[in-house]
């Protein structure tokens, strides 16, 4: 394997089924969902419970302001975990510090991830911390988030099904347009003017899916209501899609147009030559539905400031097909997201 295949970011379905699905370690008749590309989600059965766990890197952008740095960072964590229907309970953390933090920054980061963690009811319960050469901004280390809960309560992306309804809440490609923002506020004001660099500003503290994760919790799950949910990350909400699909062993019919694409964010994902539909956007819910649920969940997601809209169908066809102006075509994976290699472009001014 050469490293022209491994792209930056995470890595493609093709090499997680080449590489790492095949060796897992000793197997186990308690996991319930292992790794699988596409799930944001381990499920392990623990006595008469279960736990939802998921893994990612702290992620800190200094540049952020350590606070506001850490905001992100922790709801990145919890955003997995909560696409489960389970509440997040406890948060184990490595931190691998650059060397040159200071002891002020160390404490405006971690009181931050405490402050967040004891606002959503997380008990941090172990880690790691700290400080070598070697390690850099923004990846600093890593931490898993656990949720506890019955084994009859939890969703995954594998449960979704024919005739389920999809809906998306916030739009497309927020998380690429909000890192921009904050990252190169002066570039932004410049390119669009003060009005799309205050809208797509506010994107930031969008990036987190623990409010949707809420309401769908209190909607119903399962048979009640919503059947899955999946954060749209890294290949945004058509490479959500498609994994959600994969996952479920279903097909789906996706008309494009409902798929809410905000001003600020087509003005920036063109300007960058990044496709909206493709690029990362964190705090973008995917979440399948029961119809009779559909109006309900739509109407509570927007009365607390959640834009949402109804995009498709589940089907029993396993095609994915995205229907625009141009008539309909089969979807495939975009495979890479188009943020990192602009936003890098941007960082080193090529």
């Amino acid at each position: 394997m050469s490293n022209s295949e491994l792209p930056l970011g995470k890595i493609s379905p093709e090499i997680f089924r080449e590489v790492i699905y095949p060796a897992l370690g000793a197997r186990s008749k308690d996991v319930i969902i292992g790794p699988q590309s596409g799930v944001d989600i381990g499920v392990t059965r623990i006595g008469n419970k279960v736990i939802a766990t998921t893994t990612d890197p702290v992620f800190i952008v200094k540049e952020y302001g350590f606070e506001k740095a850490a905001w992100f960072a922790i709801h990145i964590l919890v955003s997995d975990v909560v696409t489960s229907g389970l509440k997040p309970d406890f948060l184990t953390i490595d931190l691998n510090l650059p060397v040159e933090i200071q002891k002020q920054e160390v404490a405006l980061l971690w009181n931050t991830i405490h402050r967040e963690c004891e606002k959503m009811g997380i008990a941090i319960i172990s880690g790691h911390t700290g400080r070598y050469d070697g390690c850099n901004y923004p990846m600093v280390g890593g931490a898993t988030v656990i949720a506890v809960g019955d084994e009859n309560e939890y969703i995954a992306p594998t449960m979704a099904e024919p005739k389920d309804k999809i809906v998306v809440t916030k739009g497309c490609a927020i998380e690429a347009a909000g890192l921009f923002a904050a990252t190169f506020p002066q570039k932004i004001k410049q390119l669009f003017g003060e009005k799309i660099y205050q809208k797509a500003d506010r994107l930031f503290y969008k990036m987190s899916v623990v409010k949707e994760a809420e309401i769908a919790r209190k909607i119903g799950l399962r048979d009640k209501g919503v059947t899955s949910m999946h954060d749209a990350t890294e290949g945004g909400v058509v490479g959500g899609l498609y994994e959600v699909a994969k996952a479920s062993d279903v097909g789906m019919i996706i008309e494009k147009e409902k798929i809410i694409v905000k001003p600020e964010v087509k003005a920036i994902c063109d300007y960058y030559k990044m496709d909206p539909y493709i690029s990362i956007s964190e705090g973008t819910m995917l979440i399948t539905v029961k119809p009779e649920k559909e109006n309900e969940l739509v109407r509570k997601l927007k009365e607390n400031n959640i834009d949402a809209s109804t995009v498709g169908e589940i089907t029993e066809n396993k095609d994915v097909i995205i229907k625009d102006k141009n008539g309909s075509h089969t979807l495939e994976h975009p495979r890479i997201d188009p943020f990192w290699a602009a936003f890098g472009k941007e960082c080193t001014g090529n």
